[in-house]
């Protein structure tokens, strides 16, 4: 415990903040269960940039008043977007990637010289860039994805960017789904159908919703249905090992955390606020 107290404060005392500090906000509500502020932080430093990222607890109501107030902040560059605020914020921004475009949100926004802002949705890309980290290729799978909100619209479009032969979206809201259902199917990269809380068939099971986060939550899929050939992935940070990671890890799965996925996240968002992607 001693080392990871001496890790931190070497880390924090690293950290160069002046009147030259370029700024960048995460924005939530709430924000106060976010870790990423001093991960990116040091990220950036890492890089050789003297720049620093702030939470900030905005209420829905108020996020366009926010960014119109931080944007007359002349050493504002960016904002990292998290909940509920993704959907919302691609509205605020000037122009958007084509993948932030097709979905309808953004998780991180980039202002330019003109101070005009550029968004981008990285939550499946980051997702599919871990799945590959750990060997998986998606290409030719079978996929059962359980969300079909924010991160799980994200990482259904990447998940058939990167050639999925099959993609099973299950979701309590019918509206959402078919919704996103029918746009995915559109693209013409992949059988997009509707899927179930049963994971029986599926090379790939993958929970993008809450679930998992309070105790007494319900389960995403039919966990005795899970078997050791299936790889198993969450978005949860919140606990660690979220029920249904440590259930495929009892079954000898290889998995997929949530904290593994945002690291992955978090690289990607940090190119993209120093115009490296």
């Amino acid at each position: 415990m001693q080392a990871i107290a001496n890790f931190q404060i070497e880390c924090a005392m690293s950290i160069s903040l002046s009147g030259a500090t370029r700024v960048h906000f995460i924005v939530g509500d709430p924000i106060a269960q976010v870790k990423s502020p001093a991960g990116v932080t040091q990220l950036f430093q890492a890089r050789g940039h003297e720049a620093c990222c702030v939470p900030a607890h905005v209420a829905p109501a108020q996020l366009a008043t926010w960014v119109s107030g931080v944007s007359l902040a002349q050493n504002v560059d960016g904002i990292i977007v998290t909940v509920p605020h993704k959907f919302a914020a691609s509205g605020v921004c000037h122009s958007l990637s084509a993948a932030a475009r097709f979905l309808g949100a953004v998780n991180v926004m980039r202002r330019d010289a003109a101070g005009r802002w550029h968004g981008d949705m990285f939550d499946g890309t980051g997702f599919v860039a871990a799945m590959h980290a750990q060997g998986y290729a998606v290409a030719g799978r079978k996929v059962l994805l359980v969300g079909a909100g924010g991160a799980g619209s994200a990482i259904a479009y990447a998940l058939l960017q990167a050639g999925v032969s099959t993609l099973a979206i299950h979701d309590e809201d019918e509206q959402r789904r078919h919704s996103l259902m029918e746009r995915l199917a559109a693209l013409g990269l992949g059988a997009v159908v509707d899927g179930s809380a049963d994971p029986t068939g599926f090379d790939a099971v993958i929970n993008a919703t809450p679930m998992g986060m309070k105790e007494g939550d319900p389960d995403p899929v039919d966990m005795s249905r899970l078997t050791a050939t299936m790889w198993v992935g969450c978005v949860i940070t919140q606990p660690a090992v979220s029920p249904l990671i440590a259930k495929a890890r009892a079954l000898g799965c290889a998995s997929l955390t949530g904290a593994e996925m945002f690291a992955q996240v978090r690289d990607l968002m940090v190119d993209f606020l120093l115009e490296r992607v």
